[in-house]
């Protein structure tokens, strides 16, 4: 199953987001279920970018300009040689939504608690958005 999760193109002065594919090994019946399915997603690609070949792609004109409004031009290289483990992956991202560090959308709906149902068809919109927490002091 393939699902369209909305991601915000770093470095895009207009904020663009983008629909990406993301392919579910099941169809997740609960927000839980959804995050688990969509860390081990993000971890598989992660995996296969870190193990593809030393010579990374060239990158285009538009990539460098994008990069270079975030502060960071890479190739998107793993020069580390330890590998994510999924399952604290999982955990930690369980973790960060129960402490309301991002919340999750399907379609124009919140999705609710860890634990919540929810249906996912093929081809479902699905967005995940970071809370950034602001900090300082009060006088």
């Amino acid at each position: 199953m393939n699902i369209k999760v909305n991601i915000k193109q770093l470095g895009k002065k207009k904020n663009k987001i983008a629909g990406v594919d993301f392919p579910l090994s099941c169809s997740p019946k609960t927000v839980r279920e959804l995050i688990r399915e969509c860390v081990r997603t993000c971890v598989s690609r992660y995996v296969e970018r870190a193990e593809k070949s030393d010579t990374p792609d060239p990158l285009t004109s538009e990539q460098i300009a994008d990069m270079s409004e975030i502060g960071k031009i890479a190739f998107g290289i793993n020069y580390g040689e330890k590998l994510p483990d999924e399952e604290k992956a999982v955990a930690d991202a369980y973790q960060a939504y129960e402490d309301g560090l991002f919340r999750v959308f399907l379609g124009e709906d919140e999705a609710g608690e860890l634990d919540s149902a929810v249906t996912i068809i093929e081809n479902s919109e699905v967005t995940f958005i970071r809370l950034v927490m602001l900090a300082g002091r009060m006088l």
